[in-house]
């Protein structure tokens, strides 16, 4: 259902721009700004951030929980999964106001604003620095998880962190040589928006084997009054 939910807001979206630069329409009836608006994965604050927002919430929610049971038992990771828990609530308010776009600014003023290449959107240097340190830290902790926990969530993290750096990266170039307004940047902004609500639904759905696996006496109970 979530999967299908993300399709038909991605194929929506993409709908959109196709009808603006693929077939050359700006107006459609005045319905393409409204629909642009409210569709395109591109742009902030609109039905698509909402739902990644709340899909990234979803995975807070499981990761609180996780971390709570952790805690009862006495586990080592505690704190991991507590950093975790942190990590994705940042996440989340990124998603929805884009913050890490700030960093922009400063990191043009020390590379210069000319020939950045795959380094256009220059956020993306400390990103990668930021993932490279928390790869390192969490390295242990990634290890000590059930194999198929670890593998699933692996692939999640390639999955997200391919279209929210990987992707950008490529579509920052593409943007520095033939600017924003064109077919194919916006299909760069799709596929990198694809890869980021893949990687968090599959990364919800690995929580949620998780818990199963470690924790199966939970049980939802409903209290009448």
């Amino acid at each position: 259902m979530v999967v299908a939910v993300a399709a038909v807001l991605i194929l929506l979206s993409l709908g959109g721009s196709f009808a603006r630069y693929g077939l050359g329409h700006d107006h459609v009836y005045g319905l393409l700004d409204p629909m642009e608006t409210l569709f395109n994965v591109n742009r902030e604050q609109n039905i698509p951030t909402l739902f990644s927002v709340a899909l990234i919430l979803t995975a807070v929610c499981l990761l609180a929980l996780i971390t709570v049971f952790k805690r009862q038992r006495r586990d080592t990771d505690t704190l991991k999964w507590m950093l975790l828990t942190g990590g994705f609530s940042c996440l989340a308010v990124d998603e929805g106001w884009s913050f890490h776009e700030m960093l922009t600014g400063p990191m043009q003023v020390l590379l210069g604003h000319e020939n950045l290449g795959m380094f256009y959107f220059t956020w993306v240097i400390p990103a990668i620095a930021g993932v490279a340190l928390l790869g390192f830290l969490f390295l242990g902790f990634l290890l000590r998880l059930p194999p198929s926990t670890r593998l699933t969530f692996i692939k999640a993290g390639c999955l997200y962190l391919g279209g929210a750096i990987g992707v950008e990266m490529l579509g920052g170039r593409y943007a520095e040589l033939h600017g924003y307004q064109n077919l194919t940047y916006e299909l760069f902004a799709h596929l990198e928006e694809s890869l980021e609500m893949a990687g968090i639904i599959l990364f919800v759905h690995s929580l949620l084997w998780y818990l199963a696996e470690q924790f199966p006496g939970i049980r939802l109970v409903i209290h009448e009054e």
